[in-house]
């Protein structure tokens, strides 16, 4: 995670905040837990966001899914 640039979650495009957290997920955190941590993110502000905009968060496949 080195050279790791800041993500404004809460302002960038939906599509490619969704692209975005789900490379991370699938390349560098183990579950959207380790991934709110190590951004300082507000796991329900998130979730709530990408709910919004028709996604849910996949436990058993750590990922964001089309609702």
């Amino acid at each position: 995670r080195e050279g790791d640039e800041m993500i404004n979650f809460e302002t960038k495009d939906i599509m490619l905040l969704y692209s975005l957290v789900n490379m991370k997920l699938r390349d560098e955190f183990s579950d959207l837990d380790d991934l709110v941590n190590y951004y300082g993110v507000d796991k329900d502000s998130l979730l709530n966001r990408f709910s919004e905009a028709g996604y849910e968060y996949s436990e058993s496949e750590n990922q964001f899914k089309k609702i």
